[in-house]
């Protein structure tokens, strides 16, 4: 059974961001999967201090839940992380939790070992932004989930965006939930996208 870690970058449960990942996990077939949620905003997790204690030694030095998050990704075979927008990229909350994989980094890359081997371990990004429709509205997220993805060694398949959140809620779309089902049941033969609403 593989398994899938979803992670709910939002501090507002239940609210638009919550509402893309419970779509797309509602699609899976939970027969085939073992799916952990995880809310960062019940979670303490510490900011990185750039201490370099990683670079040094094959932990982060902070003893925080980043300890089970990391256990999340080191056994997971699917992440899926969802994010509000706000000022042009993610959240500090989420923003916070990616720093804090500066870890991975280190270990590649300072400590020259191997991380993981996944070679067919997959990486999605939902978000939502409460401004009107442009196509620019989630390109200053892009580099940051994209170094997130390659730090954890898995491969950035896909982005769900949805835009104007903030004059017509997710819950009123009925269009996004029929995308982000299907997104969930084809999950593991998934082809490369990048969809805005």
């Amino acid at each position: 059974m593989k398994k899938i870690l979803a992670l709910m970058g939002s501090p507002r449960k239940g609210k638009n961001t919550d509402k893309l990942l419970e779509y797309l996990l509602d699609g899976l077939n939970k027969e085939e999967y073992n799916i952990e949620k995880i809310n960062l905003i019940d979670k303490k997790i510490n900011y990185c201090t750039g201490c370099d204690y990683c670079g040094h030694v094959e932990a982060c030095v902070e003893k925080d839940d980043m300890t089970y998050i990391y256990e999340g990704f080191d056994t997971s075979d699917i992440i899926i992380l969802a994010a509000p927008i706000y000022f042009n990229s993610i959240n500090g909350l989420t923003k916070n939790m990616v720093d804090r994989c500066q870890r991975y980094w280190s270990l590649k890359y300072k400590l020259g070992k191997k991380y993981r081997n996944t070679e067919d371990r997959i990486g999605i990004f939902l978000a939502v932004g409460g401004a009107p429709y442009t196509f620019e509205q989630f390109n200053g997220s892009i580099p940051v989930i994209d170094f997130f993805f390659k730090s954890i060694n898995a491969t950035y398949k896909g982005n769900y965006f949805v835009s104007n959140t903030d004059e017509i809620p997710v819950y009123m779309r009925p269009e996004i939930k029929e995308e982000l089902y299907a997104i969930g049941k084809n999950i593991q033969n998934i082809k490369d996208f990048y969809i805005q609403r």
